[in-house]
């Protein structure tokens, strides 16, 4: 058995707009972003993180994050409902649904909202 559940939604774009998009963001959502590395947090929605992320190709985006305590499972179980994986990285899975919108598959990162809220799968 493992548990997963979406935790963070993301907010992508290239360096030449990343500081403008992290400043518009922390203004709707009110707060003062943290940022660490290529990731600023800009507060939560609901129970999930809202962050914007610096790419390093590829145009504006949004995309969830889907966090498990067991990465290789969740991305059989998401495989066999429809999902196709698009690159396989260090720590995360990057997938496709059917439609071809990208999402990740990544270690847990949000710690007791995780606990509390992601559902178990067989």
């Amino acid at each position: 058995m493992h548990r997963s559940r979406i935790g963070i939604v993301l907010i992508d774009h290239g360096a030449e707009h990343f500081d403008q998009s992290v400043a518009f963001w922390s203004g709707v959502q009110g707060v003062r972003p943290t940022q660490e590395g290529p990731y600023a947090s800009v507060g939560e929605v609901g129970g999930l993180n809202l962050e914007v992320q610096r790419l390093g190709e590829g145009g504006p985006r949004v995309h969830l994050d889907i966090e498990s305590d067991d990465i290789p499972a969740e991305v059989a179980r998401l495989t066999a409902i429809g999902a196709t994986v698009v690159e396989q990285r260090d720590g995360y899975v990057v997938m496709a649904d059917p439609g071809g919108v990208v999402f990740c598959v990544v270690g847990i990162q949000t710690g007791d909202r995780f606990v509390e809220d992601a559902l178990e799968w067989p």
